[in-house]
């Protein structure tokens, strides 16, 4: 079902390192930056999803098996 893989962090694809760390330094790069740029509404948007990928890519990350 589609709503089952709309956020899944446990996909093969996030495997290798740098994709993770991509992922979750740019979302935090963003947040710094709208957070610079004075718009703090975007900033804690950016950064809490940062934060959450970060959670769910370095803390739960378990990815499945490639069929």
């Amino acid at each position: 079902m589609a709503r089952d893989r709309f956020l899944d962090f446990d996909t093969p694809w996030f495997r290798p390192l740098w994709k993770r760390l991509l992922v979750v330094g740019v979302a935090l790069g963003w947040g710094l930056f709208e957070l610079v740029a004075g718009d703090p509404g975007f900033a804690i948007l950016f950064l809490a999803m940062g934060g959450y990928a970060a959670y769910r890519l370095f803390v739960t990350f378990n990815p499945r098996e490639d069929k």
